[in-house]
């Protein structure tokens, strides 16, 4: 891991490296998630997040190739045929 040292502004700004920017493809700016945990502060891209989240959801499914939003569809579709 790489640390540099930075500088909170006091209206809260917080300039973020070039090289640290183009490493996780922020180079031309971009939407990331903030997280507070214990004292640490988080920074990751919405990319980061979102494939993060889609990592844990196929491990809980247990690699089905199904999606739980598949899942529920069919069901309803089957409800809507009883109808």
């Amino acid at each position: 891991m790489t640390a540099v040292r930075g500088r909170v502004s006091r209206s809260g700004r917080l300039g973020i490296p070039a090289a640290f920017r183009k490493a996780v493809g922020l180079e031309n700016g971009g939407n990331v998630v903030i997280e507070l945990h214990d004292r640490e502060i988080r920074i990751r891209t919405i990319d980061e997040v979102v494939a993060r989240s889609q990592a844990m959801t196929h491990r809980l499914l247990g690699g089905k190739p199904e999606t739980s939003v598949d899942v529920f569809l069919a069901e309803r579709r089957r409800e809507t045929e009883r109808e």
